[in-house]
């Protein structure tokens, strides 16, 4: 039987504790999605940063576990059938840590696939929007003298926020009273979008009580403040 020994992932970040589910991350809204799943599980891990200034997530040993060069990925030494599992896609990841410890989740199939498709549109328009108004804000893009394309993105990005504005109308999460992986995705991209984008003013952030009603308990969360600070930046 394979055991995290046999990864060669582990040659670069060796684990400490391989019994644990390891992460391989780096604090953004896609990697602390994972970290803030398994805080709120309690399920055992440990973290390893993947770091985008030395060009880890190119490392041979990286691409190794994810060939598309991306965080978050994790290893499980107990996965399916007591083998281990390499897994990545931050969505893909939610739905096991979710399936793995039977929490985060609605129980009824009904509800499931609610959360599911909710998780859906945040990995297909809320995660691209507001990271292409980070690029022509913050990043390179903000040096472009023609500001269409980033008008077009925050377009965009405030439609997304008013469809989760009337989704939380009348409810405390995504899901109602149900706090599930749906809201774990969301709202760290809706934080970074105010946070680290600091574009509020310009999505008219005002325009949308309850995304920011629902993200300030979020954000109150324990686990979501452990969450968001690992893996610790060296």
């Amino acid at each position: 039987m394979s055991t995290l020994c046999d990864f060669p992932i582990t040659k670069k970040w060796p684990a400490r504790h391989p019994e644990r589910l390891q992460l391989y991350s780096l604090p953004t809204p896609n990697g602390v999605k994972v970290s803030i799943a398994l805080e709120e599980t309690g399920l055992p891990y440990e973290a390893h940063l993947v770091s985008f200034e030395s060009n880890d997530q190119f490392s041979p040993e990286f691409l190794s576990l994810n060939p598309n060069n991306k965080i978050p990925a994790i290893l499980d030494p107990n996965g399916p059938g007591g083998k281990p599992l390499a897994l990545s896609e931050s969505g893909a990841i939610l739905v096991y840590v979710a399936g793995k410890t039977g929490k985060l989740l609605p129980t009824d199939d009904a509800g499931k696939y609610e959360a599911l498709q909710w998780l859906m549109w945040q990995m297909g328009g809320v995660g691209p929007m507001f990271g292409q108004v980070g690029f022509f804000t913050l990043f390179a893009g903000k040096d472009y003298e023609d500001k269409r394309p980033r008008d077009r993105y925050v377009t965009e990005s405030r439609r997304l926020l008013g469809v989760l504005n009337e989704r939380l109308r009348g409810r405390r999460w995504i899901m109602g009273d149900a706090y599930t992986i749906a809201d774990i995705a969301v709202f760290p991209w809706v934080r970074n979008l105010l946070v680290r984008y600091k574009v509020g003013d310009l999505v008219f952030i005002e325009d949308f009580p309850e995304v920011t009603r629902a993200l300030d308990a979020f954000v109150a969360r324990p686990a979501v403040r452990r969450g968001l600070e690992i893996p610790r930046r060296l």
